[in-house]
């Protein structure tokens, strides 16, 4: 999505021990006589048009419940102790028309931004919404943690393709962290710092990836503290309690539409506001005239138009999972509650980047089965199309529904190679056996243990093929070979990717099962998980019988291969061109701005945690500001800040019963450090996401 172009200066951070004095009683009169406000966030001007248009429960009953007939239900936020930012993202907080600067340095942007403290003109409340979760009606789900704020309109200025990709004009905004809600469940209502920084870095880089996404203009850490075990292992420690600032035209959900839910046929359970469709309805008419102005202008009848809409959110959604293929994404939970209406990526959770391409690739530790690895993302969110479409019936007929959905693969299949094209530099023609060339590429990645991103990256230095080039093209497919070979897998890291996922024991069982009770078999596992097992056995077993050098000469046989089909395809991209030069720049050009140079790797997110979970928040915003240019080399941000420096460049407050916290904060800076475009480091592969 297109939002304000690019905003100029250094980042900055509040810092513990900053004075606050500043700016906080600097008081201006207007021409009317009345008084300015301190704060810019109190100038936000406020248009909550949602909490108007559908049903909201003002209850003020506490603690967790089933909201019946509403959408929304009014909240408190409760307040954290000490809020402070740990980084601001100036683009994002420019769509509300505030200068990041200005944000930092007010005394009360970390309250406002937390939600400790609640701007004039906002309404915090909780959205209902309901999900399936690998693949079971869960019923009733909810903001748990996120606390709607309001909408702030656009700004005066504002970028006119801001309303092509907003056409509701005003931005909701949300904090994610702000306490309990009557959605939360068995939580608090709490997030912590690591969750947090994730989530913040994520959004941004999705939106400079040229990635629909929700955006996140700010983290808070405090001195609250929750307890949380991390690995689940028996160990729980405190933890400071974050905010991060959330920025969406909406944060309305595939899930949204399934509080109305009859009792589901496997779980029983129903939607809260099961029975209630003229709130469906309204729904529908308030998310199509809002966000779909277009449809309902062009479509009288309501059918035709409930038709129209869902067709675009097919459609979005379809380019969506394309382009998240096309950078190795993977979102981990993808629920029907994180599905978003607007085709944006939304909830920045167990997510990853790949590293080594591997089709099977998991990012969420949680997702045993698989369900959501990253070859299934499409026909996942295939199937989250259909749940949509059952929400939303009968104001979407299930037979205009289906007739949409079996367009769905070949959108995406479009979309895909459209995108893929550009990552090869395909740009003059459209071959049939290109499909072929991709496929044997990722295959070719796959069996090498190539990393995604750098291998992509690299393509763009394989030169085209030249008349009688002879001898210099071998040794041309030499250099560009030995150049892929630097992305490759040792067998040492191929053995380690290889090993079972599953107890050998539990296999041997499985096995014997599916022979002997095939009904208990298709209950408590499947056949395709089994076969993946098997196939990492054999492989593992492949690489124990083979030497480092002879798995070079084999990968070095690969890639030569397929590199001279590729320079076959170039050739064909130069026929009939007057302008050979013009042509082969232009290549160039556009697979450096497709292929990014660096993305958020885990072991880049988990630097930046451990620095700040130690009270230096200036990897943050360094990661921040490398992943603004994702595209491109920016001279003195090779490395992370610490390197070099033996310790954190600051160091915060340090409580009782941290100590464990602190150990491990201060690991990042023990650690050797690599450029942030560089393959991972060997311990990244330790670092467990769920």
């Amino acid at each position: 999505m297109a939002y304000l172009r690019p905003r100029l200066g250094l980042s900055r951070i509040f810092l513990p021990g900053v004075s606050a004095v500043r700016l906080f009683c600097s008081v201006g009169m207007d021409d009317m006589g009345l008084a300015m406000s301190c704060s810019p966030l109190e100038r936000l001007d406020f248009d909550n048009v949602v909490l108007r248009k559908l049903p909201l429960d003002t209850s003020e009953e506490p603690g967790v419940r089933q909201v019946k007939g509403a959408c929304f239900s009014l909240v408190k936020p409760q307040p954290l102790v000490n809020p402070r930012f740990v980084a601001v993202s100036h683009e994002a907080l420019a769509l509300l028309g505030l200068n990041g600067e200005e944000v930092v340095d007010d005394p009360l942007g970390p309250e406002y931004l937390s939600g400790s403290k609640v701007m004039p003109g906002s309404e915090p409340a909780a959205h209902c919404y309901c999900g399936h979760q690998f693949g079971q009606f869960a019923g009733q789900l909810g903001d748990g943690a996120a606390c709607y704020l309001g909408e702030v309109k656009v700004p005066p200025g504002h970028d006119p393709e801001q309303l092509r990709d907003n056409p509701s004009g005003r931005w909701e905004i949300q904090v994610k962290g702000a306490g309990l809600t009557p959605y939360s469940r068995q939580a608090d209502g709490r997030k912590v710092l690591r969750s947090s920084i994730r989530e913040f870095l994520c959004s941004e880089v999705m939106f400079f990836l040229g990635i629909p996404t929700t955006r996140a203009g700010s983290i808070v850490t405090s001195d609250s503290k929750v307890i949380r075990d991390v690995y689940y292992s028996g160990h729980p420690r405190h933890e400071r309690c974050s905010v991060v600032l959330r920025i969406a035209p909406t944060f309305l959900r595939f899930g949204s539409f399934e509080i109305f839910k009859q009792a589901d046929e496997f779980t029983g359970r129903r939607g809260p506001s099961c029975g209630r469709d003229e709130i469906r309805g309204q729904m529908m008419d308030y998310v199509i005239e809002m966000f779909y102005p277009e449809i309902q202008q062009n479509y009288p009848d309501r059918v035709e138009r409930n038709v129209a809409f869902f067709r675009e959110v097919m459609l979005r959604t379809a380019r969506l999972v394309a382009q998240w293929q096309c950078v190795g994404f993977c979102h981990g939970v993808l629920n029907t509650d994180n599905m978003s209406i607007l085709g944006l990526t939304l909830d920045y959770g167990p997510y990853g980047f790949m590293d080594r391409f591997d089709p099977d690739f998991i990012c969420n530790a949680s997702d045993n089965s698989g369900r959501y690895s990253y070859q299934a993302q499409p026909a996942i969110c295939r199937w989250n199309l259909v749940k949509l479409a059952e929400a939303l019936a009968p104001e979407l007929p299930p037979d205009r529904a289906e007739a949409a959905i079996d367009e769905y693969m070949a959108l995406y299949n479009g979309f895909y190679l459209e995108n893929m094209r550009k990552k090869l530099g395909l740009l003059k023609k459209a071959e049939p056996e290109d499909e072929i060339l991709i496929t044997e590429l990722l295959q070719t990645m796959h069996n090498t243990g190539a990393d995604f991103t750098n291998t992509f990256r690299s393509l763009s230095q394989i030169s085209c093929p030249t008349e009688g080039e002879g001898e210099a093209g071998e040794d041309l497919i030499k250099k560009a070979t030995d150049l892929l070979l630097e992305q490759c897998a040792s067998l040492e890291e191929l053995k380690a990717a290889n090993k079972l996922t599953m107890d050998p024991r539990e296999l041997a069982m499985l096995l014997s099962m599916a022979q002997s009770n095939p009904a208990l078999f298709q209950m408590i596992s499947d056949r395709a998980t089994i076969a993946r097992q098997l196939e990492r056995l054999s492989k593992l077993k492949d690489l124990t019988e083979t030497s480092q050098e002879e798995l070079k000469t084999k990968h070095a046989e690969e890639w030569s291969h397929w590199i001279t089909r590729y320079r076959k395809r170039l050739a064909q991209e130069l026929e009939g061109q007057s302008d050979v030069q013009g042509v082969q720049e232009e290549r160039v050009r556009v697979m450096d701005s497709t292929n990014p140079r660096v993305i958020l790797r885990n072991y880049i997110a988990q630097n930046a945690i451990e620095a700040a979970e130690n009270g230096d928040f200036s990897e943050v915003q360094r990661v921040l500001k490398v992943l603004e240019k994702p595209f491109s080399l920016q001279p003195g941000l090779e490395l992370p800040a610490w390197a070099g420096k033996g310790e954190s460049a600051e160091q915060g407050e340090r409580d009782e019963g941290e100590e464990q916290q602190q150990e491990a904060a201060s690991t990042s800076t023990a650690r050797n450090p690599v450029p942030y475009d560089s393959k991972p480091p060997s311990w990244a592969h330790e670092i467990c996401v769920t």
